[in-house]
């Protein structure tokens, strides 16, 4: 009996494209972020401060999609570059909020137009499609919530 391998072709692959397109999309910031001295998961990061200015590292890590070992050192540096402020709750020490700076929010102005280019550079679907496959990544994410 001849076994199918047609599962192991990459070209059969949902997780290849997602990933190499991924890839691409973020390295579309690295111009940008750059000259701030900032990765993108940094960037993603700030993100979230500034719409919420204080917030658990566990409820960071929840909306950013990383585990704990990846934001520490993300947080690390940018509390040393005096971005934001860690601090372990007195009653729980096991609760460690994460605070925006006044330098922090300063950045906003400055990165404001990022997404706006980075978006311009995405070529090979209209805006209608770009709706679209939001909505559907954000599904696929919602999904692996509840699975878990």
């Amino acid at each position: 009996m001849q076994k199918d391998y047609e599962g192991l072709k990459l070209k059969n692959q949902l997780c290849f494209p997602l990933y190499a397109v991924s890839r691409e999309i973020v390295s579309l910031y690295t111009p940008y972020l750059k000259p701030f001295s900032l990765t993108y998961t940094q960037y993603i990061a700030f993100m979230v401060l500034w719409e919420e200015q204080s917030i658990k590292t566990g409820m960071l890590c929840d909306i950013l999609h990383l585990d704990n070992g990846t934001i520490t050192p993300v947080l690390k540096k940018l509390e040393n570059d005096g971005y934001v402020v860690r601090e372990r709750k007195k009653d729980d020490e096991r609760c460690v909020y994460v605070t925006i700076t006044k330098k922090g929010n300063d950045l906003k102005d400055k990165l404001s137009d990022i997404p706006f280019k980075v978006g311009e550079c995405i070529k090979g679907i209209d805006d209608e499609e770009k709706k679209q496959l939001y909505t559907i990544l954000y599904k696929m994410l919602n999904a692996k919530k509840e699975n878990l």
